[in-house]
């Protein structure tokens, strides 16, 4: 089964909307379709660690109230690795998904208490250790955010991997240095990396960013595939695969994360594992939405 990994974060309802383009001021468009979609970029990296048969803890938690909470309560029920915490009085979000007629989207995204945390969820894992966590940068945004690092600091984890996401920079400066003094492996995209580490160049800002943590540093860049920087190495890059045609951008990140850790799960070096969640990733971007149709690349 390999080592165990732990997720703590969102589930939400994905509303994908095809659009032939972004709205205007005052425009009226037409979209062709809406679909919902399980989505969150903690559940999509779950998804991805659950069906590779990590053993795997997703702890995520639920509104009752509204639309979006039971039907994703739903869905999480199919997942032997989801375990929901249930919040009889709250509401979950959601997240419209804008898709472009090249697969690009836009997110819009209503948070609820999907993203929110409480350490008083995780006692039944107090006492256990992991090999590996995950987290991102969305929940560690929100208020409750200061209580899910403090809890981060005193858990049993032995390597820690943090997604900031496109909104990382948002993160309050002494949360940030606070959870960087975890050691995280970072995963960024290219964007995010250039700005997190306020740099000119990938390799510039892979360095910044590694001398921040201490660890690894994963930088994914679209089609061209990822850039892995390792303590004590130089950037190594590890080329893309061309996904056979792009439905829509979701998820792409997140499962690519999950596909790292995954991996690393499976006591493969970190080059081997980023080739592999390019693989994945190429695999996420040819269907619609974020959680995989055919799980067999997994195994």
């Amino acid at each position: 089964m390999g080592k165990s990994v732990l997720v703590i974060g969102s589930a939400c309802a994905d509303v994908i909307i095809r659009v032939d383009h972004l709205p205007a001021r005052e425009e009226n468009l037409h979209p062709s379709g809406q679909r919902f979609r399980l989505g969150g970029c903690a559940c999509n990296a779950a998804d991805v660690l659950g069906r590779g048969g990590a053993d795997t803890v997703f702890v995520t938690p639920v509104g009752l109230q509204g639309v979006y909470g039971p039907w994703v309560l739903s869905e999480l029920e199919k997942m032997p690795w989801a375990k929901p915490v249930l919040l009889p009085d709250a509401q979950n979000g959601c997240c419209y998904c804008l898709v472009e007629p090249d697969g690009e989207r836009t997110f819009l995204s209503i948070h609820g208490a999907e993203y929110g945390f409480s350490p008083e969820w995780m006692a039944p894992y107090r006492e256990r250790m992991f090999d590996y966590a995950y987290v991102c940068g969305l929940e560690v945004e929100e208020e409750t955010g200061e209580a899910l690092v403090k809890w981060l600091e005193g858990a049993k984890i032995r390597t820690l991997l943090y997604a900031p996401g496109p909104r990382g920079l948002r993160v309050p400066t002494k949360r940030t240095e606070k959870l960087l003094r975890l050691h995280p492996m970072l995963h960024l995209n290219r964007r995010e990396a250039l700005q997190m580490a306020g740099a000119g160049t990938l390799q510039e800002a892979m360095e910044n960013l590694l001398r921040a943590t201490g660890s690894a540093v994963i930088v994914t860049d679209g089609p061209n595939g990822a850039f892995v920087l390792e303590p004590g190495q130089t950037p190594c890059h590890v080329p893309g695969v061309p996904a056979e045609r792009v439905v829509d951008t979701i998820g792409a990140g997140d499962a690519h994360a999950g596909a790292i850790l995954l991996g690393l799960s499976r006591g493969w070096k970190l080059p081997d594992a980023a080739a592999f969640a390019n693989r994945v990733a190429a695999r996420v971007v040819a269907q619609e939405g974020a959680t995989l149709r055919d799980a067999a690349i997994l195994h």
